[in-house]
């Protein structure tokens, strides 16, 4: 049997800390798939190769995030720095997506 993770203002114990990433990475990953499969179906839909790069949507999912970041209290910039680099790495995923349709 394993010990439950505890959320964070439980922990007290690093060990306790620890468990709790770890878990989360593995649904934070578990999340990422799901959302390349998106990119996949984004690759499949778009009618062509131009379409996958759209800056205002791109702004658009960034600036999302950033809103979701301050609702839930979390530092907005460094949410704004990993959507932009997800995004981009869902544009070059999803760029090879589309060359190998």
């Amino acid at each position: 049997m394993t010990d439950p993770i505890l959320p964070g203002p439980d922990c007290t114990t690093m060990i306790e800390v620890r468990a709790g990433v770890d878990s989360l990475d593995r649904e934070l990953v578990a999340l990422l798939a799901r959302r390349f499969a998106y990119m996949d179906a984004a690759a499949r839909i778009k009618p062509e190769r131009g379409a996958v790069r759209d800056e205002a949507r791109k702004a658009q999912v960034i600036a999302n995030a950033c809103a979701e970041a301050r609702a839930a209290g979390v530092p907005e910039a460094v949410v704004a720095d990993l959507w932009e680099r997800l995004v981009e790495a869902s544009i070059a995923y999803e760029l090879a997506a589309f060359d190998r349709r």
